[in-house]
């Protein structure tokens, strides 16, 4: 028992150090919560605010979420047409402060195929009034409106992708805020005007005649374009008379263009001007939902300047029509493809349905990590420890210290990620390597360790007499240590029959989670604990000699391997400059850690000289290591085509099979496959045979839709290879790739 007391003495310690390398990761994922800003791979949201007099009773205060799409993307106006969703916003505001009705600006008619949607491109801001009052208080500390809004939006290409965001902004209450006064101004002019005329919509059969007296100078004469508020009632892909014959003539030179949308019998509306009243006849929809008495009613003649008017419905509507049945030929389809919606099948047979065999299969993957190439640098580390061993007694106690470090680690790691999951994080496992701040301490760490092997410095030279004294008696401290990092550098890869584990425990209670996060671990642990058990381990290795010293500076060169691997990785996450920069910092250190080891006055000299050098270049190094890059990601080269939402859906809609490759850059395994497996020339050749579309879905950064994408398939991480088939549930294989094993799935199509 005397053992291990002051290992629980250094277990607190210990916590310090891992929340120091983690906390980054945390502290970035969180402080997006409190952002102003929303990005993702479709659009760019950001909560503006306007008040150019300050915040009080009867002054203008305007807020509103702008929305910047992406090249094709659009999001929905509040009528969004035959298909979309209005954008949603939910206020958070003190009290006394209460938000009016969304200003929507004018949309422009969007066309998907034979579709009419109403909604926006490019940017678009939508402003909401506030109504402050007197009951509105601002505390004298914080003389700030603190505005929080949730957002909910649909943006669409040719597939459509539900996205949501959490906002915060605080607006000064004394001075002007007015920084976003042009984008204000912009979307004031864009929302339709209401003006007083005299308007009446009356039933006609399967029409709506629409009649408007004394509208405004700007529209007379022209032809008007028209956008009902009310979804549901007015045939949106109706099109003027005048446009039909350009329709038709397009659908001659292009019959297969997407955008070849010739309106049916019935599916035309007429306008005319008798003096200053406008007169129009709109087919009702077929699929009409709504009765209104009155029709609020946009018009534009240009497509900028837009006026509302309200026209009076007379006449009775007829009942409204039951849903549309949908046609055989649709059912068929829907059939055929219903295999899609199914859960992922896996190659392994490592389905896994409940607690028991989530627990089993976390023991074995555990156990199979171990040979994984992630944990090869660790092994060398576990190997030196077990040939310096003095006794089997200390090799039995520095097995056990080993199994705590990567158990409690797994632990950790597995109820960090729980908790910010259930705080609507989009996580999976190994998400703290895509923090450029992780990765960097990491790398930190793994020089520090190659120089202390290599003898450049020696930690008891460093510590107080007291700390390395208490090192020395207790090198179960140092087993302890080498678990935690065992998991640390284990946790970005998935071994066989962990990733199925893993993706089930999430959607457990968090004891029975943390129970799969705990088998996982002591299958990690379990070879090294049962050899510390077994004598004729320690009876294989030499005996004590010069050999170690040796021995130990080689198992240096693992180390500087792993750093290699960690530049990389952050070269990915934050370019040439991010890698530069390490590099830089990882210069710094080596040389403050050699000037400490100098003797005499030099060493007091060259140590202040490192350090100051360190401070002057550390703001540098900061702002280039730890900064992700904004680029769009680096396509996928040769036969491989970038991962998107949707893509996957559309081709299979085509009858097209697909094979996704998740991987990541911090993934050792992820790339040992793709330099092997999925360079082969046979497998390459049975892709191409069967016509597979190959994609390559990057977690290097995070990105919510992957990882949304990872948790329909049951997985948490990467790697995971997935063969999609038409009609059929998808294919997960294992994550150690053979060419037999592909090229036996890919026979099968």
């Amino acid at each position: 028992m005397h053992l291990f007391l002051p290992l629980l003495r250094q277990i607190t310690l210990i916590s310090i150090a891992l929340g120091a390398v983690f906390l980054p990761a945390t502290a970035q994922i969180l402080s997006k919560n409190a952002s102003s800003i929303v990005t993702t791979p479709q659009v760019r949201a950001e909560l503006l605010a306007y008040a150019p007099d300050g915040v009080g009773v009867g002054k203008q205060v305007w807020v509103g979420l702008q929305i910047a799409h992406k090249p094709e993307w659009h999001t929905y106006w509040k009528n969004s047409g035959d298909s979309g969703q209005p954008t949603e916003m939910q206020w958070t505001l003190p009290a006394g402060v209460q938000a009016g009705e969304t200003r929507w600006p004018l949309p422009k008619k969007i066309w998907i195929g034979s579709l009419a949607n109403y909604g926006y491109e490019n940017t678009v801001l939508l402003p909401v009034p506030l109504e402050v009052s007197q009951l509105f208080k601002p505390d004298f500390l914080k003389p700030d409106l603190e505005i929080k809004l949730k957002a909910v939006w649909l943006v669409c290409k040719q597939e459509c992708i539900p996205e949501e965001g959490e906002f915060a902004l605080k607006i000064p209450v004394q001075g002007s805020t007015a920084v976003q006064r042009e984008a204000f101004e912009a979307a004031f002019a864009a929302h339709p005007q209401d003006v007083k005329a005299q308007a009446s919509a009356k039933i006609e059969g399967q029409k709506l005649s629409v009649t408007i007296r004394d509208l405004p100078a700007e529209l007379r004469g022209k032809s008007l374009q028209l956008f009902p508020e009310v979804s549901e009632v007015l045939e949106n892909g109706a099109k003027l008379d005048s446009e039909t014959a350009g329709a038709k003539e397009a659908a001659k030179e292009s019959s297969a263009s997407k955008d070849a949308h010739v309106p049916k019998a019935g599916t035309r509306w007429q306008q005319a001007w008798a003096g200053d009243v406008w007169s129009a006849s709109f087919p009702i929809s077929a699929q009409r939902s709504a009765s209104p008495e009155v029709m609020p009613l946009v018009l534009t003649a240009d497509g900028k300047t837009a006026y509302r008017v309200n026209a009076t419905v007379e006449g009775a509507w007829s009942k409204v029509a039951a849903p549309a049945q949908m046609s055989p030929e649709l059912v068929a389809a829907l059939a055929a493809n219903a295999g899609a919606s199914k859960a992922a099948v896996n190659a392994d047979g490592s389905q896994v349905t409940s607690l028991l065999p989530a627990l089993l299969l976390a023991l074995l993957g555990g156990l199979i990590l171990n040979l994984m190439p992630c944990v090869l640098p660790v092994l060398a580390i576990k190997v030196l420890g077990f040939a310096n061993a003095p006794s089997r007694q200390a090799r039995l106690s520095g097995g056990v210290a080993y199994t705590l470090g990567v158990v409690l680690s797994f632990l950790a790691l597995g109820g960090l990620m729980l908790a910010l999951r259930s705080g609507g994080e989009a996580l999976g496992w190994g998400f703290q390597l895509q923090s450029p701040a992780v990765v960097a301490a990491l790398a930190v760490l793994f020089t520090l360790i190659a120089l202390n092997l290599l003898g450049v410095f020696e930690l008891a030279n460093f510590l107080p007499s007291s700390v390395a004294t208490l090192q020395a008696k207790n090198p179960q401290v140092d087993a302890f240590l080498s678990g935690v990092l065992a998991v640390a550098i284990a946790s970005p890869c998935t071994a066989p029959f962990m990733g199925a584990s893993l993706g089930f425990a999430l959607g457990l209670p968090a004891w029975q989670a943390l129970a799969v996060f705990a088998a996982l671990g002591i299958g990690m642990a379990l070879p090294y604990l049962a050899a510390s058990l077994v004598p004729a381990v320690a009876n294989l290795l030499p005996r004590p000699g010069a050999w170690m010293d040796v021995f130990k500076k080689f198992m240096a060169f693992p180390m500087l391997a792993t750093v290699v691997w960690l530049l990389w990785v952050i070269g990915q996450q934050t370019g040439i400059d991010g890698a530069a920069a390490l590099l830089v910092l990882l210069l710094l250190i080596a040389m403050i850690v050699w000037a400490l080891s100098l003797q005499g006055k030099s060493r007091w000299i060259v140590t202040m000289i490192s350090i100051a050098l360190g401070a002057a270049l550390l703001p540098a190094i900061g702002s280039n290591a730890l900064k992700i890059q904004d680029a769009a990601p680096i396509q996928a080269s040769g036969s491989w085509q970038a991962w998107e939402p949707g893509k996957t859906e559309q081709l299979l809609t085509q009858g097209q099979p697909v094979f996704v490759d998740f991987t990541a850059a911090w993934c050792v395994t992820c790339q040992y496959n793709k330099k092997t497996t999925l360079a082969d020339a046979a497998v390459l050749q049975d892709f191409a045979d069967k016509k597979v579309h190959l994609l390559r879905a990057d977690w290097t950064k995070r990105d919510p839709a992957i990882t949304q994408a990872l948790q329909q398939l049951g997985r948490s991480g990467v790697p995971v290879y997935v063969i999609y088939k038409p009609g059929n549930a998808p294919v997960v294989l294992s994550e150690i790739l053979s060419v037999a094993q592909v090229r036996a799935e890919l026979a099968k199509l």
